[in-house]
């Protein structure tokens, strides 16, 4: 999965949100943490494992 794009899209407005299921969490944090803006990324833990990823106020 080219998680990169979706972080880009994510910063860029062009997604609202994005969820990640637990199974691909791990993947997703290590996209994440190689990531150049991902201090405009939130994340917020969802019941079983599932986070719901958001931008905010991305290019500000």
């Amino acid at each position: 999965m080219d998680y990169e794009s979706i972080l880009n899209q994510l910063v860029d407005g062009e997604l609202t949100e994005y969820k990640i299921e637990a199974k691909d969490a791990f993947a997703f944090q290590q996209a994440l943490r190689a990531f150049g803006k991902r201090t405009y990324i939130k994340g917020r833990a969802l019941r079983g494992g599932a986070i719901i990823y958001t931008a905010s106020n991305s290019n500000e």
